[in-house]
Parts: C-alpha cells; sequence; structure tokens
C-alpha cells in the first residue's frame, strides 16, 4: 500500500505541500471516508499517531502562550487553538464513525479482524472483545440459559442461514477517483457494462466495486 503522504503529494500538486496540511488533508479524506464507506476500513494507524503528537504538541505550545502576558502572541494562540479544535474535531468523529461500526456489526467485525488485523487498532480491538463479552453474557443471563444448548449461538450459521449481520456491499456510494483505478462493471438496464475509472471522475457505484480503490487511496468517497 503505498504512503498516503506520496499519494497526497500527486494528487495535490508535488512535495512542497508541507506535511501538516497533508495530514490534515489525509485525516479530513480517512474521516470523510470512514463516514460514508458502509463497512469499516483498516484503521489508519501511522496517520493518527502523527496526529495525535501534533495535538500534543499544539496543547503544549497553547500552555506556553497561556504562561506568558504577552499581547501580541494573543493572535497566534487564537489561530493555533482553532486548529487544534479542527484536528481534534475529526479525529473524534473518526472514531466514533468507527465504534457505531463495531457496535452494529460486532460479530462481523470480529470474523474479519481474525483474516485483516491491520482493520483494528490495539484499543478498538480490546473495546471489540470486551463489548462481545458483556452482550453476550447479558443475552445468557436474559434468556439464552433457558434455550437447549444448540441454539444459544449468536453467531450461528446453521440451515444456511447467517444470524451474523453484515454491511451492505451493494450500497451505492458517490466517489471522486484520484488515480486512474482501471475498470469496474456496473449493472444497468441495458445488462452488464464496464466503465474505466479514470482521474477526476465522479461516479456512483456499489461499495464492493470501489472497495479496492478506496483502501489503496486511488478513490475517495464524498
Amino acid at each position: 500500500m503505498a504512503d498516503i503522504a506520496d499519494i497526497l503529494a500527486s494528487v495535490s500538486g508535488g512535495p512542497s505541500i508541507p506535511q501538516s496540511t497533508l495530514d490534515l488533508q489525509a485525516l479530513t479524506r480517512a474521516w470523510v471516508n470512514e463516514r460514508t464507506a458502509p463497512e469499516l476500513l483498516p484503521y489508519p494507524g501511522e496517520l493518527v499517531d502523527r496526529i495525535m503528537q501534533r495535538i500534543a504538541t499544539q496543547i503544549e505550545a497553547i500552555e506556553m502562550m497561556n504562561a506568558t502576558a504577552d499581547p501580541s502572541a494573543n493572535f497566534k494562540l487564537v489561530i493555533v487553538q482553532t486548529e487544534l479544535e479542527r484536528f481534534k474535531f475529526l479525529v473524534r468523529s473518526l472514531l466514533r464513525a468507527r465504534i457505531a461500526k463495531i457496535d452494529a456489526y460486532p460479530h462481523h467485525t470480529l470474523a474479519m479482524s481474525q483474516t485483516s488485523p491491520a482493520n483494528l487498532s490495539h484499543l478498538e480491538s480490546q473495546y471489540l472483545h470486551h463489548h462481545q463479552h458483556l452482550l453476550s453474557s447479558h443475552y445468557h443471563t436474559a434468556f439464552l440459559s433457558s434455550f437447549p444448548q444448540g441454539l444459544r449461538k449468536l453467531d450461528d450459521t446453521a440451515g444456511g442461514i447467517s444470524m451474523v449481520d453484515k454491511p451492505d456491499e451493494d450500497t451505492a456510494v458517490f466517489c471522486r477517483i484520484l488515480r486512474d483505478a482501471g475498470q469496474v462493471e456496473i449493472q444497468g438496464e441495458q445488462g452488464v457494462g464496464v466503465v474505466e475509472l479514470h482521474r477526476g471522475d465522479i461516479w456512483v457505484l456499489r461499495w464492493r466495486d470501489v472497495r479496492e480503490g478506496v483502501e489503496r487511496g486511488d478513490i475517495e468517497l464524498i
């Protein structure tokens, strides 16, 4: 997977863009993608780590400015505080969107985390397992304990019917092509067709058809 800074540099015009601006663009894109995608996306660990380090640095800078009585620092303080709140909002909203998906599809997320561990951060993985333990204990105490042993599973797939709720992979999403992303099949009134995804195009497509492009950084959701 290409480094997000390289992708953003190629999309945004070149390596002269400050890293803080690239990180803000990457965080905003990750936030919009996560809120728009029907399923949990891979956790942007390196990006979040850099953002959290920048937040800590900005908090220290604000504390130092507040400790001085220099009136000329007031305007700079307002700018730093505004930027800090913007980063904090994006990080909180991103994490809340991810937690909402974990809560909505806990069994599916647990199964996916075993094959794709990069989808969850360490804390999200802890939260998921704790959430599952509490939920299972509550259901068992409330009513499952009165069922026969074979009917107590919450992730049963017997009889070809799965009890596991999953995101709808056929959900339509709006997307913008950041880099040429090859071909995808679309279903229309005339049957199945093929379209080329060229940089700058905007499409409404099924999530399953653009998932890999979004994860590579070739496509963004809007």
